[in-house]
């Protein structure tokens, strides 16, 4: 790990087998493990058993981390874990996979808006879309990962992360323009219901 790296010291004490090290890594990282399953499975429940099977992973895995960002790395554990909660939901259809959107308004992770009917509508939207590209949305323009980072979580090249990026935000526009309650607020705000993180160029979502 470089040295530039905010987590290098804990991850370093926790590979000796430093357990305060590593809870407070889990301390550091697990509101957002937890809002990222919960935007990309619906289940609050499940996302809570994803966070903690992330971390259990990622403690027995630290012996082989070469890399040098530890939160991307255990997002791709969370991403991982997820992908292995919904192979087990196809497999097991009893199994809780979404719930309706005005009932996952219960995380503590909200979108930076401020009407509450928008937030609903866009919860509804983001739920609507393929997997691949509610992932992206929910990495990026919500939990403001730079698209490195993204890129690095999901395993693909930078460009495909803005690209799939591009066409979700379409998408969602298209949804909330479709929805009465959102397209009054749209109106009024002239805005989607998301802010871009700091240093992203919207022009390069084209790319």
């Amino acid at each position: 790990m470089v040295a530039s790296d905010p987590d290098a010291s804990l991850v370093d004490a926790a590979r000796t087998g430093d357990e305060t090290a590593f809870a407070a890594l889990v301390r550091r990282y697990q509101g957002l493990v937890f809002a990222v399953a919960h935007r990309l499975l619906g289940d609050r429940d499940a996302a809570e058993d994803i966070t903690q099977e992330t971390f259990i992973r990622a403690y027995l895995s630290l012996d082989r981390f070469r890399g040098t960002n530890f939160r991307a790395w255990v997002l791709l554990i969370a991403h991982n874990a997820a992908l292995d909660y919904l192979r087990a939901v196809r497999r097991h259809p009893h199994l809780p996979l979404e719930r309706a959107p005005e009932q996952r308004s219960e995380t503590g992770v909200t979108l930076q808006v401020e009407q509450q009917g928008l937030v609903a509508a866009l919860e509804a939207a983001l739920a609507a879309l393929p997997l691949e590209q509610r992932t992206v949305v929910v990495l990026v323009d919500v939990e403001g990962l730079s698209y490195e980072e993204a890129a690095e979580v999901l395993g693909v090249p930078v460009g495909t992360v803005k690209s799939r990026l591009a066409r979700a935000r379409v998408r969602l526009r298209a949804s909330l323009e479709a929805d009465p309650r959102a397209r009054e607020l749209l109106e009024l705000t002239g805005r989607l219901p998301h802010v871009e993180p700091a240093g992203h160029d919207p022009a390069a979502d084209a790319e």
